[in-house]
């Protein structure tokens, strides 16, 4: 199982990489110990701490051939890790 899904790039993420932070979308049943581990292993920085969140699932409805069509999008966690003083994450090494 890779707990990391894909790295998150916004203006918002992109400002904190100034601070030594970056954002990642992982899995719902990852813990912060297997997010180090991941985060380590790829991309070779010593991660000083983990924040993780969780954003709840939206319900959505819309109208299709005059029916009403409801759904809910998927419910997704977040990881903000900061590395430590002086490391630097290149998440657009790999394309």
């Amino acid at each position: 199982m890779n707990v990391l899904k894909r790295p998150i790039v916004t203006e918002k993420m992109t400002g904190l990489n100034k601070q030594g932070k970056y954002a990642f979308e992982v899995e719902l049943k990852a813990n912060k110990l297997e997010i180090i581990k991941a985060v380590e292993k790829m991309y070779g920085v010593n991660v000083e701490s983990v924040q993780t969140m969780r954003s709840l699932g939206k319900k959505r409805s819309k109208n299709i051939n005059g029916r009403v069509v409801t759904g809910k999008t998927p419910t997704t966690k977040k990881a903000i890790v900061t590395v430590g003083e002086g490391e630097v994450i290149d998440i657009y090494a790999d394309l």
